[in-house]
């Protein structure tokens, strides 16, 4: 007698199912197009991962850049006043600073031009 696996094949079938659900149309229903929508979304989710990342310092920098050129600088001269200067702090407390506390950051470029100057 033949063993057709009908509970195994099911709950495969399920797991996949599960996972795909909240998706639009078949891609929700049916097995073959369930699978298919959730490991391209598994791919789109590993990229985004890495692209988030990529955007939020992009984000910064902008702040950074927005916040310095008031005050006679530009973005790329306060990183290397910065790295003259020995401070070490990242883009982004460099951009919460910049937002938030404004008269700390306008001391940290004084550093960065200090360093600058003394550099030349």
């Amino acid at each position: 007698m033949r063993t057709r696996g009908g509970i195994v094949t099911r709950r495969r079938r399920n797991k996949w199912l599960k996972l795909a659900k909240g998706y639009w149309g078949h891609k929700s229903v049916g097995y073959k197009v369930a699978k298919q929508a959730v490991v391209k979304s598994w791919t789109y989710a590993f990229r985004d991962r890495k692209n988030v990342k990529r955007e939020f310092r992009k984000l910064w920098i902008a702040r950074i850049n927005a916040a310095v050129r008031p005050l006679g600088m530009t973005y790329s001269r306060l990183i290397e006043g910065l790295k003259a200067a020995n401070v070490k702090v990242n883009r982004k407390m460099l951009s919460e600073l910049a937002i938030n506390y404004p008269v700390v950051f306008n001391q940290i470029v004084d550093q960065a031009k200090k360093a600058l100057s003394n550099k030349k």
